[in-house]
């Protein structure tokens, strides 16, 4: 029987409009079938639609409900529930029935993501109607809906501004390589689609390759181009291939051990746990390969691997899970990681010759993209490159991962979903390498129009770039009385005065606001804040463990920077005189430094995470699984400081800090002896008798250094906002990526032409418009926590606003080696501290981590200012109101005094008008009482205690 007229219609725009592609989730097959854009004209659009919708849970890694349908055989045996599909009766085949149920039932198909269009189900329809026929050789693969092929007109192609291939070459090098092309669609409004399925490819010299829709293996030997094109827009990408013919040498470091830690052998959760699972053990993501050769080849190897039948090999038939095998199944007999485990045991399991080449980086393509709308796709591919000049894609052995899935969740073969509105940041990890890359995603058809966002400098025009990514709007700016009270405290650690808001609000000055940055930069209280900042770094306290630090030694500490800060010596040279400093420590406060801390490892890393940003911690034991960081860095880095000496100082609490001349570091691994090596960079040439120490230090703070001036301006620009560029400020790590690289880019460079001088810096961050928007959110930025569209409140850090209670009220501290009226941030000792500073969370100062400041407001905080003594008791003791009041100033007035002391602005009419009344109402004998706790009102108010 004919289809009706209508059916012929829905199967012909099907046809002559593919809105379905293809992306392969596993290895290619030897002779694959055709493709959906390169299909014979006889191939039914049903295969397409089973393809981008049902083989992800119908393959042989899944086989879900236990129905496989990537081949007519597979699809004809059925599932748990029987036949699947009875060909030429559609209403009576279970795939079809499952397809046409409500989204709602359990039952329906498929279970997520979006349903059938009518079109399609008329397609499977129609397919089954006429037999269910699967072309000869035709194998489904996973396909990825191409988003653009639906969605892009003619019109739409005018916005087209380029499009970006990657690679932006290709090498294949032996009979076995291969290589995926990714090509990007950028257009007029910054978004970016995948239309790698919809470019058309034209090469050179077509003999050279096989092209499996955007995969090229190698033909035959020669060079070539691939000239990609769309809409227009095209690009040319060399081509060159070599050894085409012969066959690539299985290798266990290069081929197998990526298995392992893909597949997740070698995880914390499984064989790579210290004690290993089921009495396997394997080094945790692989930081000791030939322990692991050995402990698969030699320890129990009968019972792991057999060479006389190798497909019998227990590492395999668990891994299949033809026997019982606690981890699940991990793999097909088909895929990939199956025949390559397979071809290293046929070849004899052998371990790799010293020379062989090693990954020496990774990249992740593409590096940016900016979906529009809930489900767009996106293909990423990996590329690792290796010491012997050849690369290889190793797209299908990363591991993939998003810090933020509900906007761009990816899955193990590299294939974006867009979600909700935000931005994720991808990584891809492959041997010792993580890479990244970020996705933004935003609502299809917004309503959004740039907005105009003056740049005051440099940081502006970063920030607005982002923000327009985004599609946000930033708040407009802050008032003069905010902005003065704003820059006041973050700059000085102190409050406006009266007499300050009355001049500032006052003044028509255009350029009042850098003039006052300037001024404020200029105090002696700008000093006293950052010193605390860096005392807290540096963890200068006394510890009277073995006489380690004695009060004196950190008194001197604390005066030797203070002076140093003062005197504005660029922090480099600064970080120089701690690394390399020798003498005693009385002589030479510096050389405190390596009293502090005294375990070589310890100094190692808390030298790296302070001047550095980075958290070295999990490379003592194992490569980093987030990082680039391996055991041989990190033991390399360490280096650095095995010969520093200790020797007794003639005062009895004074020790001398020299070089040994001696003294090694040894790698767990081997038990070897490492060189000092810089962190990401080579090893240096140390000649004999040299002070290690001293070629860091000229390493460490120099622009030769690429985390030195980062780190330096992340913390600065983390003070004037409450959250660093990359948050937490020192865990720097490829996969805790800067929210805004160009911007953290800017300042870094910028810090350096200042040859470090950090209140130039200063000056630049407290006068750009992005430090001067209001708090007030609009509905574009309302949840934007990241990107700096509007100033953050932030809670006065403990020292401060003990210090702003103490200006407001006329009242004096009294802390130890301090006069009294001392603030605290002057506090030289780590342990002098009170209630007040450890209930508001002041750094205790024994490690260096940024997470000793505690700056969340919490019950205790809340209940101690309503209750203690430093708020009604100090209102009292100062006399304050009572001085005024002494001074014949109306109680009206003095409301409007209190106001501009605390909040640094005047009552609104609201508050006046209810504050007034409740002055009437006391009456004159009870003036003082009122306004006393009006004043306590003030300074239990999130507005006084936060800064905004």
């Amino acid at each position: 029987m004919r289809p009706e007229p209508h059916l012929l219609l829905t199967l012909a725009i099907g046809l002559l409009l593919p809105a379905l592609t293809m992306a392969k989730t596993g290895p290619a097959p030897k002779n694959p079938g055709p493709r959906f854009h390169e299909m014979p004209p006889g191939e039914h659009p049903a295969l397409a639609v089973l393809e981008a919708h049902c083989v992800s849970c119908h393959n042989p890694e899944k086989e879900k409900g236990g129905l496989l349908i990537h081949t007519a055989e597979a699809l004809a045996r059925g599932g748990d529930t029987g036949e699947a599909v009875i060909a030429g009766n559609p209403e009576d085949s279970e795939l079809l029935y499952r397809i046409l149920l409500p989204h709602a039932d359990s039952e329906a198909m498929p279970p997520e993501g979006r349903r059938l269009n009518d079109a399609e189900k008329a397609a499977i329809r129609h397919w089954i109607s006429q037999g269910a026929k699967f072309p000869k050789g035709r194998e489904l693969h996973e396909r990825i809906e191409d988003d653009l092929a639906t969605r892009t007109s003619p019109a739409e192609a005018k916005n087209l501004v380029e499009i970006q291939v990657y690679p932006k070459k290709i090498s294949l090098e032996t009979k076995d390589d291969s290589q995926r092309l990714v090509v990007l669609a950028k257009y007029a409004d910054d978004t970016t689609r995948d239309v790698t399925q919809s470019a058309t490819y034209s090469i050179t010299n077509p003999s050279l390759v096989h092209r499996d829709l955007n995969e090229f293996t190698p033909a035959r030997d020669g060079k070539g181009t691939i000239k990609v094109s769309f809409h227009g827009k095209a690009q040319q990408i060399p081509l060159n291939v070599e050894k085409a013919a012969i066959d690539r040498m299985i290798s266990f470091n290069l081929d197998v051990m990526p298995v392992f830690t893909s597949a997740g052998c070698n995880s914390g959760s499984c064989h790579g746990a210290a004690r290993g699972q089921d009495g396997f053990n394997l080094s945790l993501f692989g930081y000791d390969p030939d322990g692991d050769h050995f402990r698969i080849t030699r320890e129990i190897a009968s019972r792991r691997i057999n060479l006389a039948l190798p497909e019998e090999s227990l590492m395999l038939t668990k891994a299949v899970e033809s026997v019982p095998h606690t981890g699940g199944k991990l793999f097909d007999r088909r895929s990939q990681y199956y025949q390559t485990i397979l071809a290293w045991l046929k070849a004899g399991a052998p371990n790799d010759k010293p020379d062989i080449a090693k990954p020496v980086s990774l990249e992740i393509y593409p590096p940016l993209v900016v979906l529009e709308g809930v489900g767009a796709k996106q293909r990423f591919t990996a590329l690792a490159k290796y010491s012997d000049g050849t690369d290889r894609d190793v797209t299908d052995l990363a591991i993939f991962e998003s810090n933020n899935s509900p906007s761009a969740a990816i899955d193990k073969h590299g294939i974006v979903t867009s979600g909700q509105r935000g931005e994720a940041f991808i990584t891809a990890r492959f041997a010792t390498f993580t890479v990244g890359s970020q996705a933004i995603v935003i609502p299809e058809n917004l309503k959004y129009s740039r907005p105009d966002f003056p740049a005051n400098n440099y940081i502006d025009k970063p920030i607005a770039e982002k923000l327009h990514k985004l599609r946000i709007v930033p708040s407009n700016l802050s008032s003069d009385e905010v902005f003065l009270r704003r820059a006041t405290i973050d700059i000085t650690g102190k409050l406006p005065t009266e007499e300050e808001v009355h001049a500032f609000a006052s003044s028509k000055d255009p350029k009042k606001r850098e003039k006052l940055v300037d001024e404020l930069i200029n105090r002696k209280e700008f000093t006293e804040v950052w010193v605390m900042k860096w005392a807290e770094l540096l963890q200068i306290r006394t510890i009277n463990q073995q006489n380690r630090m004695s009060y004196k030694a950190s008194v001197l500490y604390f005066n030797w920077l203070k002076e140093r800060i003062a005197d504005n010596v660029p922090f480099n040279e600064i970080v120089k005189e701690l690394i390399a400093a020798e003498g005693g420590t009385f002589g030479n406060p510096a050389t405190n430094y390596y009293q502090v801390e005294q375990d070589v490892l310890k100094i190692a890393e808390n030298s790296a995470q302070t001047f550095m940003g980075m958290r070295m911690q999990c490379a003592q034991c194992h490569n980093h699984p987030f990082d680039r960081w391996t055991m041989d860095d990190y033991y390399g880095y360490a280096a650095f400081f095995a010969q520093v000496g200790r020797k007794n100082g003639a005062d009895p609490r004074e020790r001398v800090i020299f070089d040994r001349g001696s003294g090694e570091t040894k790698h767990p691994v081997g038990n070897r002896n490492m060189k000092p090596r810089f962190l990401g960079a080579h090893e240096p040439e140390l000649k004999a008798g040299s002070d290690r120490r001293r070629v860091l230090a000229d390493w460490l703070a120099s622009p030769d250094n690429p985390y030195f001036a980062r780190n330096l301006a992340n913390m600065m620009w983390a003070h004037f906002f409450g959250r660093g560029i990359v948050e937490p400020v020192d865990d720097v790590r490829v996969s805790n990526p800067a929210s805004n690289p160009e911007l953290l880019d800017a300042l870094a460079a910028k810090l350096t032409a200042y040859d470090y001088d950090f209140k130039r810096l200063v000056r630049d961050i407290a006068t750009s418009r992005t430090y001067q928007l209001a708090t007030a959110a609009n509905e574009t930025n309302e949840t934007d926590l990241t990107n700096f569209s509007r100033s953050y409140v932030r809670r006065m850090r403990a020292e401060v606003l003990l210090d702003a209670i103490s200006q407001v009220t006329n009242t004096k501290n009294k802390f130890k080696g301090l006069p009294e009226g001392a603030r605290a941030v002057q506090i030289a000792d780590g342990n002098i501290s009170n209630y007040f500073l450890q209930t508001f969370g002041r750094a205790t100062r024994e490690t260096v981590c940024s997470c000793e400041v505690s700056m969340e407001p919490n019950l205790g905080q809340a209940l101690h200012l309503i209750n203690g003594d430093n708020t009604g008791n100090r209102i009292i003791n100062g006399k304050v109101v009572e001085s005024l009041l002494t001074e014949g100033i109306p109680p009206k007035e003095i409301i409007d005094k209190l106001y501009l002391r605390t909040v640094a602005r005047r009552p609104t009419q609201a508050e006046k008008a209810r504050l007034h009344n409740e002055i009437e109402q006391a009456g004159p004998d009870n003036a003082k009482t009122t306004l006393e706790d009006i004043f306590w009102a003030l300074l239990n108010s999130k507005e006084f205690i936060f800064n905004h």
